[in-house]
C-alpha cells in the first residue's frame, strides 16, 4: 500500500475548515462518521464524544490502537465588557500573541454564529503609547465583534453569553511548492491520515495481522483524549500527532518524526526501535526526536494506568500551536510508516 498524499491534503483542508475547539467537537465527529459511512465503514461515537473504527484482524487476542485527535485550540467567552467587546479564557495551551489579529467565530448556545477579530485592547498605536509593550494577557486581549455593538446589553441581545465557544479561523492553503499551511494542522493532519489509511485498507480488502482500533479523540488539547475505550487485549498504542519543530530539534517538515521522549518520559523503547526499523527497511525518511514541552494521548493512557507499549509519531509541523505549516513529503512519509506498521508484527520488548 502506498499513500495518496494529495487526497490526504484535500481531506485535511476539509477538516481544518470545521471548527472543533476542545469541548465542542460534535460537528466534526459527525462529519467523520458520515465520511466513513459513505465508504461502508462502521464507526461508533463514544460517551466522551470521540469516534472509534475497529478493523478485525487475523489475531483477535492481541490488539493495536492508533489514535489522533480532532479537537483544537480555541477559547470561550469569559465576560462581556461594558463596551460590548468580549474577554476570553483559553482552551488548550497557547500564547495570546499567537492569535493576536486572527479572525474568529463566536457561536452562541443557540447555534448562532458571529464573526469577529481577536485584538489587543490597546491595539491602536495612535491612541495607546504601550501598544507595542502591553502584556498579551487574558486581561488585555478581547474579541471585537463584527456587529453594531456598543454596550454589554447590545452583545447580550445577540444571544452572546459567558461560556460561548470561540473558534480561530484556520485560513488553509496548499502551496505550489507542496506546503500545507493552516491553523489546526495539529492534529487534523493525523486524523486525515488515519481516515485515508482505513479507507485504503477497506478498498483493498486487506485483513490486518491484529485487530486494530482507530480512535479519533476529542479532548487531547486539554489532556485526556484517547485514554479511555482501550480494550483489555491492547498490546500497542500509538498516538499519531506531530513533530514540533524549533531550535535543538531534529524533526523537520519533510520527514516523519518518531518520538523517543517527551515531558512524560521515554516512550516504549522496543516499539520505538520497531518503528525505526520499519522506516529504514522501507526507505521512509524519518527523524528521532525529544520534545520537552509535549504530551500525547499515548502518554496520557500510560499515566492513567493502561498496560500498553506506547509510541508517538507524526508529521513535522512548524510553529506548532500558532500559524502552523507542514509539507507533503512529511505527510507522505508519516502515512507510509502508518501503513507499514499496520501490516507488521508486534514489537519486541
Amino acid at each position: 500500500m502506498k499513500p495518496n498524499t494529495l487526497e490526504t491534503m484535500n481531506v485535511l483542508k476539509e477538516l481544518v475548515s470545521i471548527p472543533s475547539p476542545s469541548g465542542h467537537t460534535s460537528e466534526i465527529i459527525t462529519y467523520i462518521k458520515n465520511w466513513f459511512a459513505e465508504r461502508n465503514i462502521t464507526s461508533r461515537i463514544t460517551n466522551k464524544g470521540g469516534l472509534i473504527v475497529t478493523l478485525h484482524g487475523e489475531d483477535n487476542n492481541q490488539h493495536r490502537i492508533l489514535t489522533a485527535h480532532v479537537d483544537t485550540l480555541g477559547a470561550m467567552v469569559k465576560a462581556i465588557k461594558p463596551d460590548g467587546r468580549l474577554s476570553m479564557t483559553m482552551i488548550g495551551g497557547f500564547r495570546w500573541n499567537a492569535v493576536e489579529g486572527e479572525y474568529c467565530t463566536v457561536e452562541t448556545s443557540e447555534g448562532t454564529k458571529y464573526t469577529g477579530t481577536i485584538l489587543l485592547h490597546q491595539a491602536s498605536v495612535h491612541t495607546y503609547k504601550d501598544a507595542g509593550s502591553a502584556d498579551r494577557s487574558e486581561q488585555n486581549m478581547e474579541v471585537r465583534l463584527d456587529e453594531v455593538v456598543k454596550s454589554r446589553e447590545d452583545a447580550e441581545a445577540l444571544g452572546i453569553s459567558v461560556g460561548d465557544f470561540i473558534s480561530f479561523d484556520p485560513r488553509p492553503d496548499i502551496t505550489t511548492s507542496g506546503f500545507f499551511k493552516s491553523r489546526h494542522i495539529d492534529d487534523k493532519a493525523s486524523v486525515a491520515m488515519l481516515m485515508k489509511a482505513v479507507e485504503q485498507i477497506a478498498d483493498e480488502g486487506l485483513t490486518l495481522p491484529y485487530t486494530t482500533h482507530f480512535i479519533i479523540a476529542n479532548n487531547e488539547e486539554i489532556g485526556f483524549g484517547g485514554n479511555s475505550n482501550i480494550p483489555f487485549e491492547t498490546v500497542e498504542y500509538i498516538a499519531v500527532d506531530m513533530g514540533a519543530l524549533g531550535d535543538g530539534q531534529t524533526s523537520d517538515e519533510f520527514t516523519v518524526s518518531i518520538c523517543a521522549k517527551d515531558s512524560s518520559g521515554p516512550y516504549h523503547y522496543g516499539l520505538r526501535k520497531h518503528l525505526v526499523q520499519l522506516a529504514k527497511k522501507n526507505d521512509i525518511d524519518y527523524k528521532v526526536d525529544i520534545y520537552n514541552y509535549y504530551g500525547s494521548d499515548a502518554s496520557a493512557a500510560v499515566r492513567a494506568g493502561a498496560d500498553i507499549r506506547h509510541g508517538l509519531i507524526g508529521a513535522g509541523v512548524d510553529a506548532s500551536h500558532a500559524n502552523e505549516r507542514t509539507h507533503e513529503k512529511s505527510l507522505y512519509h508519516t502515512e507510509s510508516l502508518i501503513l507499514k506498521y499496520l501490516q507488521s508484527p508486534l514489537s519486541q520488548d
